[in-house]
């Protein structure tokens, strides 16, 4: 197993998720005397890793005189767990003869979304209104679409008297089902045809994953509305049917009404719907539970409803309820009496270097479920972390060893690792209760492989954690040795084990993550082996992180055990120094691995994916307004209609500061025309960070090319300094300059 693995791999752990958009009491920005606006959306993938660029991903239609709009548009974008995935969301009013009129931005994280319940985030817009970004798993293989043909016959005229006649068109709704009561949602809305109660509206083709996720006998509804230039649309009738029926009734003549729908409103009738065309080109549609292929050719155009969304899982129940293994029994962690009295630093000789373990290589089968399907039906991730404090970290009370508590807000490596992998871990944990262990201290002369960290036997979010981890130097600790895992990983088993049990009961289901924080090898190869093998029949995947410079090459052999008669793996090593450059290079590093290592244990204990829960706004909280996020992009629509990204769009997620997870999106850096010296080439960046033998790593900030000058301030003297971009480095990329 590989920390950075080929494209090819990477492949194979990049999942296609659909994000659809809502919002709802927008402000009006049309003006006085204007009427109401007409708003659409925008939607631009930011920048966040090196070599990246931020760019539109598209934009949805524009519905026209509505503060609240549904838009059906959808977006398909690339999910991989431990990159973290943003997306800017602005949402503007079009204005035909001039400039359209911006009515609020808003940031999304893929993985905020999938870990809230419903799969839906809201946040408040500056100027008013909220937005609402709701994601889904995109089916691997579509179910085909659906091409139709409806037309109407004497529908009621709701226009009022003197007013002429109604201006009808259509909405196809999906439902969706869910703990707050069936919703539904419109996913195609129809041209409106003026002033006639006989419409004939234009063939439309639509996915059936995005209809009815494939299931042709999934209710659907058919609403009819009379067109209102102010947005506020009136009722002409709604129907229920399925896509089976609606083939069913299919019928090329007019004058024929055997087979019409009937158009109900307060229980009166409001006319007919005749279907005269429908046919699904393509396969994989389900219909009375069994898959059909279905290939005829359509010459309707296809219009913009989008053809892919969320097949749901539970036609992939079990057929035996799962068996809920005993939890292994393992001792609780030490709790230390807290102290004032100041840690005793005991240097100890490095461990003899480990004896590699061969590995085993399995294979999947691509047809099983994925990370996303289990993620979306509300598995938690649980995560317990597990810090070093062996004497070869050295002195903490001296600047340059590992445990050494910087005065400037700055993280020292381990809180490092801790802020980057826990961020993404706590996005699917609800309660994000965590707990923290230490191993490798003396309490009391005797010396703890697993003691507590803190007050609490769990932390309060990351937050928490840091704090349990500084506060560890308050008690009456002696940093000693050796190094050993096997009593964290046995206690992180017994943990797992016993969360998922509780979370079965209530038909829930829970996987844990243990992340170990260390300066070198384990001491005792056998015993950690063996820890291993115990903890492999556990919902647990580990993750190594190596901080310092030792030479971990002996730590190899944990990164290849792989147990079991198919070679399952449980364990990811990675040395922090490899990813020091990057936060998201070292997120992606470390948990990399554990979407299939979830599947994977869950697919052996025949636990399948639970049905992805549906709901209504009004148990999402809208988070408040960011203005560090949820900027404004600046957009240029070209004369094709097609909209591009000016300026903007990368994602600063830096390791320095207090705010550990704190996120800022950059705007193009600044020209220092008032600089001596300078030339219009110049820009500035913000403070890069400090490295060790007084050099400094300095990042190619966007814009820039090879020979370019740049200017950054030396950390000691706080002067600016200015340096040019070597050859070969552009923008995401870094270098080294001494100092």
């Amino acid at each position: 197993m590989s920390a950075t693995p080929a494209d090819t791999e990477r492949g194979e752990k990049v999942t296609k998720v659909q994000l659809s958009l809502h919002a709802t009491r927008l402000r009006n920005v049309a003006g006085m005397g204007k009427g109401t606006s007409d708003p659409y959306a925008v939607v631009t993938l930011l920048a966040v890793d090196s070599g990246e660029k931020p760019h539109v991903l598209g934009n949805t239609e524009v519905i026209k005189n509505s503060l609240n709009p549904q838009w059906t548009t959808s977006f398909l974008v690339d999910f991989e767990f431990g990159k973290p995935t943003h997306v800017n969301v602005g949402v503007y009013d079009q204005v035909q003869k001039s400039g359209d009129k911006p009515m609020g931005s808003a940031s999304f994280e893929l993985g905020d979304i999938l870990g809230a319940k419903g799969n839906i985030k809201a946040k408040k817009l500056k100027l008013g209104g909220a937005l609402f970004a709701h994601v889904i798993k995109a089916p691997c293989q579509s179910s085909g679409d659906l091409t139709l043909g409806l037309s109407g016959i004497k529908l009621k005229n709701v226009e009022g008297f003197f007013k002429g006649k109604s201006d009808p068109f259509y909405e196809l709704l999906r439902r969706n089902a869910g703990t707050a009561g069936v919703v539904w949602r419109p996913v195609y809305r129809s041209p409106h045809i003026s002033d006639n109660l006989n419409p004939v509206w234009p063939k439309a083709s639509i996915g059936l994953d995005l209809l009815c996720d494939g299931d042709m006998e999934k209710p659907i509804q058919i609403a009819v509305y009379d067109h209102e230039k102010n947005g506020k649309h009136k009722p002409m009738g709604i129907m229920e049917t399925c896509v089976s029926k609606l083939l069913a009734a299919e019928t090329p003549s007019r004058s024929d009404r055997s087979k019409a729908f009937t158009l109900k409103r307060k229980e009166k009738d409001f006319g007919l719907i005749v279907v005269s065309f429908a046919q699904i080109h393509g396969k994989g549609a389900i219909s009375g539970g069994s898959e059909v292929s279905t290939e005829r050719e359509s010459e309707a155009p296809t219009l913009s409803a989008p053809s892919s969304a969320n097949k749901q899982s539970s036609d992939r129940a079990p057929s035996a309820p799962p068996v809920v293994p005993v939890p292994p029994i393992a001792p609780p962690a030490f709790v230390p009496e807290s102290s004032n009295v100041r840690p005793v630093f005991n240097p100890l000789a490095a461990s003899a270097p480990p004896v590699p373990t061969p590995s085993f290589h399995s294979h999947t089968s691509p047809s099983r479920p994925t990370f996303v399907d289990y993620i979306s039906g509300g598995a938690e991730l649980q995560m317990c972390v597990a810090i070093d404090y062996t004497g070869s970290n050295g002195d903490p009370r001296i600047p340059g060893t590992l445990h050494y508590m910087h005065q400037d807000s700055h993280l020292n490596d381990y809180e490092k690792a801790i802020s980057a992998v826990g961020s993404i871990v706590a996005k699917y944990d609800s309660d994000k209760k965590i707990p923290v262990w230490g191993f490798g201290a003396k309490y009391g002369g005797i010396v703890r492989h697993c003691f507590q960290c803190g007050p609490s036997a769990e932390a309060d979010g990351i937050d928490g954690v840091l704090e349990a981890y500084r506060g560890v130097f308050k008690t009456a600790l002696i940093m000693s040795g050796p190094t050993s895992f096997t009593e964290v990983i046995s206690l992180a088993a017994s943990q797992a084990m016993k969360s998922q049990a509780n979370a079965l009961k209530w038909g829930k289901q829970s996987y844990t993550i243990l992340l170990i924080i260390t300066d070198g090898a384990v001491s005792d190869v056998e015993a950690t082996r063996r820890a291993i093998l115990g903890a492999s029949n556990a919902p647990l995947s580990i993750v190594i992180v190596g901080v310092g410079s030792a030479d971990f090459s002996a730590m190899r052999f944990l990164d290849d055990l792989q147990v079991g008669p198919n070679g399952k793996d449980i364990v990811q090593f990675v040395e922090f120094d490899a990813h020091r450059h990057s936060k998201a290079s070292l997120t992606r590093a470390t948990l990399e691995e554990i979407p299939d290592q979830l599947v994977s244990y869950f697919t052996s204990q025949n636990i399948m994916p639970l049905s992805v829960p549906r709901g209504s706004t009004i148990n999402v909280i809208e988070e408040e307004y960011n203005s560090e996020t949820d900027i404004d992009l600046t957009l240029n629509i070209n004369s094709d209609g097609k909209i591009e990204l000016s300026e903007g769009g990368y994602l600063q997620d830096s390791w320095s500061g207090t705010n550990y997870a704190g996120l800022s999106i950059l705007r193009p850096p600044t020209t220092l025309d008032n600089i001596p010296g300078s030339s219009a080439h110049m820009q500035s960046i913000p403070a890069p960070t400090q490295l060790p033998d007084r050099r400094l790593r300095v990042q190619v900030p966007p814009g820039i090319s090879p020979g370019m000058q740049i200017q950054i301030q030396n950390p000691e003297t706080r002067q600016m300094m200015i340096v040019a971009v070597p050859a070969g480095l552009g923008p995401g990329s870094a270098f080294d300059v001494a100092y």
